[in-house]
């Protein structure tokens, strides 16, 4: 079961103007079950994504790369097609040319060309995308198309879904110049999940009105606070995609500058939204029972506090403490002491569990006792909190503990 973590009610998802969505089955993997989502955007959307950094990427993130450099010149992205159940990814000439046979037959049903259709695929890693399955279900999907509102993200949510065990979705809405803007997403995953940009698959659109070549830089700045800083496993999936969509619809004033008032307005919504999603992922990680806050300050920056997160998040023997509920906190240490910051001096360092304070100057501290510890670790959300004392620099990583059940689902997954 989740940490913590509910689907949210349609009614609490905002609609976004000038977007709609389709979602049908398509038997890529299993039948019974809607595997197949299509977003269909008006005319003079803005669209910008951030895309994974494993170098073995799926066959979709390349044909995503060349579609979003020609998407200015060629008349913008005016649709999105996802399927899960297959990744496409590992599979040679062969898969690129399947994923843009499944854009050419989507644009020419839509009216549009094939360099106007984004295409996205999840799910298991070097066998062939059934592009026959998702050319006969795209017809339905279409016919499916409604506007964006709560029901129908909902819906597109739990169609992206792999080995997730609850739809992810978040939604705000807030004021520029009197006029409603919402910004609204969903995501998925819940293992291979070291994102190093962004997740495996993440959507958010908003209807604000924003000059087009800010969108690059608002979705790369919403990944790193986010999807940037969560891991379950360690492992960079070869699929990652993280997507905006600006379509210009909520009658403010144009954004013409990020640091404007409308603009740190839209960045803070964005930013939340992308935080929940990404959050959401780590409370449903493959086997999961906490939810972990790892906290590193007192960096002389953020990158070396990064490495020390993230040497503790990694960690086998750190994340299975965490589900043994076993406060063999010497394990965070030694994390640390392997992360890689240079000249780190041992001595400084102090370690926090929640309130408990466990170490004090690189060593145990006098009045910590074990059942503090421990009863911390029983928690199902924990801070682990590391103090560098080496400048003033913070970063923090979200991640999960590391059970029985991960084996088990991974080992039987194609099963």
């Amino acid at each position: 079961m989740p940490v913590n973590l509910n689907a949210p009610a349609p009614h609490e998802l905002h609609a976004v103007a000038g977007l709609r969505i389709g979602v049908t089955m398509a038997g890529v993997r299993k039948a019974n079950r809607r595997d197949l989502v299509v977003f269909a955007l008006a005319e003079g959307a803005a669209v910008a994504g951030v895309f994974t950094r494993n170098r073995f990427c799926a066959a979709p993130v390349q044909v995503c790369r060349e579609h979003l450099v020609g998407a200015a010149a060629g008349g913008g992205i005016r649709a999105l097609l996802i399927n899960t159940g297959n990744a496409n990814a590992g599979t040679g000439a062969d898969g690129l040319a399947r994923a843009r046979r499944t854009c050419d037959t989507l644009a020419g049903l839509m009216g549009v060309t094939r360099a106007q259709v984004l295409p996205f695929s999840t799910g298991v890693i070097m066998e062939t995308l059934p592009v026959e399955r998702i050319e006969a279900a795209l017809p339905a999907a279409l016919a499916a198309l409604r506007p964006a509102d709560g029901a129908a993200w909902a819906e597109a949510a739990q169609g992206i879904m792999t080995t997730d065990t609850c739809p992810k979705a978040a939604s705000r809405r807030f004021e520029i110049d009197g006029r409603a803007v919402t910004v609204t997403g969903i995501s998925k995953g819940a293992g291979m999940i070291r994102p190093n940009m962004a997740t495996m698959l993440g959507f958010v659109a908003t209807d604000a009105v924003i000059a087009p070549a800010l969108l690059q830089p608002l979705v790369q700045e919403a990944a790193d606070l986010s999807f940037n800083r969560i891991t379950i496993d360690g492992d960079t999936s070869t699929n990652d995609s993280f997507v905006l969509m600006a379509t210009q619809r909520a009658g403010h004033a144009p954004i013409t500058a990020l640091d404007s008032a409308a603009g740190r307005l839209l960045r803070e919504a964005v930013a939340a939204v992308a935080q929940q999603l990404a959050q959401a992922i780590v409370r449903d990680g493959e086997g999961a029972t906490k939810f972990i806050t790892v906290q590193v300050q007192g960096g002389r920056d953020e990158a070396e506090c990064r490495l020390a997160a993230y040497a503790i998040a990694h960690s086998p023997l750190v994340k299975t403490a965490f589900f043994a509920s076993d406060p063999n906190l010497g394990r965070i240490l030694a994390a640390v002491g392997y992360a890689g910051i240079a000249d780190l001096d041992q001595n400084r360092i102090d370690l926090f569990l929640d309130d408990v304070h466990v170490v004090r100057e690189g060593g145990r501290h006098p009045d910590y006792r074990e059942e503090d510890g421990q009863r911390v670790m029983k928690q199902s959300e924990i801070t682990v909190r590391v103090e560098l004392q080496r400048g003033p620099a913070r970063t923090v990583v979200w991640t999960c503990d590391l059970s029985h059940d991960y084996v088990s689902i991974n080992a039987d997954y194609r099963s």
